[in-house]
């Protein structure tokens, strides 16, 4: 069961499900017991009772008319499911050829995905035999990700105490 009900201290509308002892308005915060409340309206179907409360908001605010020229929620939400355009149409309209946009996706995701580029100076810190800066680094460009971002990344994971440098030898913690 769902009720819509009002607020005699604000006039806040709002959908109740099932009997409760007291409610409280989401709004102002008057507690009120439940039976004490106005009842507009009450349904078994929640859409029901949220359909009701939005017509009576869009009353109250002067939109009446052209709610009621509106699809139901229901309708509405099944429609919203309904494609508009094509991905192929979005990217063509953008000027990308879908294909390429489609082969590109299929590249990253043989490859095993892309990482960001914490991870990738992370993983250099973990493959590497004895890594220093500059090592790190140079893995970090080959595998495009700039040296200055590599360098700053092995200073905060050092600051954060997720890595040592000892004796210029990075070890993750």
């Amino acid at each position: 069961m769902y009720a819509v009900v009002g607020c005699s201290d604000c006039s806040m509308l709002w959908v109740v499900e099932g009997r409760p002892e007291r409610t409280e308005c989401p709004r102002c915060g008057t507690s009120k017991a439940h039976a004490k409340r106005k009842k507009f309206v009450t349904t078994e179907d929640r859409a029901h009772a949220a359909e009701v409360r939005a017509s009576m908001l869009a009353n109250r605010s002067g939109h009446g008319e052209a709610f009621a020229a509106l699809d139901s929620y229901a309708e509405m939400g099944e429609r919203a499911d309904e494609d508009v355009v094509s991905d192929d149409e979005y990217l063509d309209a953008a000027g990308v050829d879908a294909d390429e946009a489609r082969d590109a996706n299929e590249r990253v995701s043989s490859a095993g995905g892309s990482i960001s580029r914490r991870e990738r100076v992370v993983e250099a810190v973990r493959e590497l035999d004895s890594p220093t800066a500059d090592d790190v680094a140079a893995y970090c460009e080959e595998h495009g990700v700039s040296e200055s971002y590599a360098r700053e990344a092995l200073d905060r994971l050092a600051r954060r105490g997720e890595a040592t440098a000892d004796g210029g030898v990075y070890r993750l913690l």
